[in-house]
């Protein structure tokens, strides 16, 4: 059922892209760019076509949630980044004799 994934896909992009863009009025503009290329797709019936849509969409989902990082102007020069909870790792420490697997 591809309508189900595609409406799905369609909430999922725009939970993230709230995300990624808190508090970022021009940035959260991409809800036109989200919505166009919906509209822009609905009218396709090739199963093939929608699922290689799909999968466009989820990569680019992917990326906004596990790559991007808002940044701030502070001033002439500083930006002040801004990473989300979800996107900081625990920081493993260097160890430079590896185990050996077992």
């Amino acid at each position: 059922m591809p309508a189900g994934r595609v409406l799905q896909l369609f909430k999922t992009l725009h939970r993230t892209r709230q995300q990624v863009f808190k508090n970022d009025a021009r940035a959260l503009e991409a809800r036109i760019k989200i919505n166009e290329e919906f509209k822009c797709n609905k009218t396709e019936t090739s199963p093939k076509k929608i699922e290689e849509l799909i999968k466009i969409g989820s990569d680019v989902e992917l990326i906004l949630r596990t790559s991007v990082i808002q940044g701030i102007h502070t001033d002439h020069n500083t930006l002040k980044l801004v990473p989300r909870k979800d996107l900081l790792i625990e920081n493993v420490p260097y160890c430079d004799a590896p185990t050996q697997k077992q």
